[in-house]
């Protein structure tokens, strides 16, 4: 199968996916429903009642602090419920979510307007923001901060997992064993609070937010690296845990490849040692972690919670985090929305990633 047409059936595949997880995350945010009386009828014609009527509901109230306020009137609570949809079964919540989220406009498309045709209009926030734009401010600071991660831990652990597996049962394996693991074990909320705390104490890197005060009083190279020193702390939390888990993953695959038959019979007709390492060994013992690479780039948008939490940096983790405890229902829902598309993308260019490094290997 061609790649392009292995594309086009991958996203037709992807949108009952997306659809499913959007009911199952909607109903764990708004369910309410009524359950019984259950009557069990018996043969004398009259039934034998076992179970009244039972309302089960999520019992998170989002407007809680609106309906305890007494400043505002009982008519105000009922229009902001009604202006929210709150006041409508769930059923039509979500079929009205579900409109506004897939809104085509075919008429655009006779009038030569290609950007018109899909509208998807996220709603607000029960704080009353814009829900894309919400979106697209700390979606930008969360994707800053994984490509970063995602590029510094790459760049470094292949390397040193290829050093290491060359340099099997070495002093300098060893060494790169014991911290890896450390790494992969080290809990990152743990290092987040010692880095914060070094961070006080010392004042040699910002804590909080993605740049300085005077940010606008700075000319360019010095906002550059305004933004840089912000990402510092939290990217080195992430960085940690990354990098000791493809290296440790380098490292296993390598050594399970110059293990293999046809490695040993290239060294014994006399290729030279690099091509034998560089051009097959590396190669093959990429494929693993080709998929790995998409799981990763899945998780960009993903954020860190607890990092972004302990470090105040204003990520799409903890933006998400706290809208799961305010059962926010449009940002959560975008939010979830964003991160199986996500998945969805990553995994498919884990797929023509792996084609295209082992032509073996059919779509």
């Amino acid at each position: 199968m061609s790649i392009p047409l292995y594309i086009l059936r991958r996203f037709l595949a992807a949108i009952p996916t997306i659809l499913i997880i959007s009911m199952i995350s909607f109903f764990m945010m708004r369910y309410d429903f009524t359950v019984g009386p259950i009557d069990i009828p018996t043969g004398g014609g009259h039934g034998w009642h076992i179970m009244d009527s039972i309302r089960i509901k999520n019992p998170i109230n989002p407007l809680a602090g609106i309906e305890t306020n007494p400043q505002i009137s009982e008519a105000a609570k009922v229009q902001i419920r009604h202006v929210m949809g709150l006041d409508q079964p769930m059923h039509v919540q979500y079929w009205r979510w579900l409109t506004n989220f897939f809104s085509f406009h075919p008429a655009a498309l006779a009038n030569g307007n290609w950007s018109g045709f899909f509208t998807p209009s996220l709603g607000i926030t029960f704080s009353n923001e814009d829900v894309l734009d919400l979106l697209v401010r700390r979606g930008g600071n969360t994707l800053i901060l994984g490509l970063v991660v995602f590029v510094f831990s790459w760049l470094i652990a292949l390397p040193l997992g290829i050093y290491a597996a060359l340099r099997w049962r070495s002093l300098s394996d060893r060494l790169m064993t014991v911290f890896a693991s450390v790494g992969m074990s080290f809990p990152g909320f743990v290092l987040a609070l010692l880095l914060a705390v070094l961070a006080v104490k010392t004042g040699w890197f910002p804590l909080g937010g993605t740049q300085s005060d005077n940010y606008d009083s700075l000319n360019v190279f010095q906002k550059i690296w305004d933004k840089a020193i912000h990402l510092v702390l939290p990217a080195t939390v992430l960085i940690v845990g990354s990098l000791a888990s493809v290296q440790r993953q380098m490292r296993g695959n390598l050594l399970d490849v110059l293990a293999a038959e046809y490695v040993r019979t290239a060294r014994a007709k006399g290729m030279p040692e690099n091509q034998v390492i560089y051009r097959h060994a590396v190669r093959t013992a990429l494929n693993p972690l080709i998929t790995m690479l998409g799981y990763e780039f899945s998780g960009l948008l993903g954020g860190a919670i607890l990092t972004e939490t302990v470090l105040g940096y204003p990520g799409l983790g903890q933006l998400s985090y706290k809208a799961v405890l305010e059962t926010d229902t449009n940002l959560v829902m975008a939010s979830i929305i964003l991160s199986a598309i996500m998945l969805v993308m990553g995994n498919l260019l884990a797929d023509i990633l792996l084609k295209l490094a082992d032509p073996r290997i059919e779509l």
